[in-house]
């Protein structure tokens, strides 16, 4: 590691005292980020309006998307050849695919979590301030996906096997979810930071369009890499080891079940990245706006 770097590996050691110290500092952190939280609505006031603001403000592609029916195809299920699809096309159904796993785990979770009127430790009202901002991140890709033209997306289910292992992980006890929780966020992070690249060669042609998804994703990453930090704070020594080991297997399981995206990504290096993350490859504008627990910092 370089001298100058700022952070510390996620990975890095935390006693259980800064580990509680961190949870508190967090919480105040989650208050002020988000804004009052609306339950009913599963919103929160800033993300709100953050989202009004991209809505008010409409960009739209310079040239249409060429077939757009061979994203409705392929959308939910990949019906055609990856091979043979365009990676404008690619890149929007993978999107689409990351995301919605992303909501049927939610969806799972917000029905097993406490509600703030029952959330009686710091611990479960972080949970369900962190469930609310998933679900405004669903709200932003969509609206990715309607900047390029895409209005008639639909957000369905996962097949019942799979959606009842979402809705049973949530329920398990922490010491078998949090692990798997943490290295899940850290994939997440991982692939908004190959994504964000990404952009940059899709949408060459398209510098309105490249601008406002990577406005939309920042919104999402900045929340995503306080998660990790987060989750990260969930996890004892012997834990910590265990998901540092779990990245390979987790993020090749999981991006084997999204077929576009060992097309578009070096999934090797998402995995060399996640075992490897320390915070320090982040812009400068991100960190600020975002968390990051108090031992990982140099």
């Amino acid at each position: 590691m370089m001298a100058s770097a700022k952070y510390l590996s996620v990975f890095a050691p935390a006693t259980q005292q800064q580990r509680k110290e961190n949870f508190d500092k967090y919480w105040e952190f989650s208050q002020q980020h988000g804004g009052e939280l609306f339950e009913d609505d599963k919103d929160l006031a800033k993300k709100r309006d953050r989202l009004k603001h991209f809505q008010d403000n409409p960009v739209k592609l310079r040239q249409p998307l060429a077939d757009p029916e061979a994203f409705y195809r392929n959308y939910v299920d990949m019906q055609d050849d990856p091979k043979s699809l365009d990676r404008m096309t690619l890149m929007l159904t993978g999107i689409y695919k990351f995301a919605r796993h992303e909501w049927v785990g939610i969806k799972g979770a917000w029905d097993a979590v406490p509600d703030m009127a029952h959330s009686h430790t710091v611990e479960d009202k972080i949970s369900r301030v962190h469930l609310a901002e998933e679900f405004c991140h669903v709200r932003l890709f969509d609206e990715m996906l309607r900047t390029c033209g895409l209005d008639k997306v639909e957000w369905v289910p996962l097949g019942p096997i799979k959606e009842k292992i979402y809705e049973q992980f949530p329920k398990l006890p922490g010491f078998l979810m949090d692990t798997p929780a943490f290295v899940t966020e850290l994939m997440g992070v991982t692939f908004y930071c190959h994504l964000y690249h990404l952009f940059d060669e899709v949408l060459a042609d398209e510098p309105e369009v490249r601008d406002r998804l990577k406005e939309l994703l920042d919104e999402i990453t900045i929340d995503e890499v306080a998660h990790v930090g987060q989750r990260r704070n969930f996890v004892g020594p012997i834990g910590i080891k265990v998901s540092k080991w779990l990245v390979k297997p987790f993020y090749t399981m999981f991006f084997n079940d999204i077929p576009e995206v060992g097309q578009l990504f070096d999934v090797e290096q998402m995995i060399k990245d996640g075992v490897a993350f320390d915070f320090n490859e982040l812009p400068e504008y991100m960190i600020e706006r975002s968390w990051i627990p108090s031992y990982c910092k140099a």
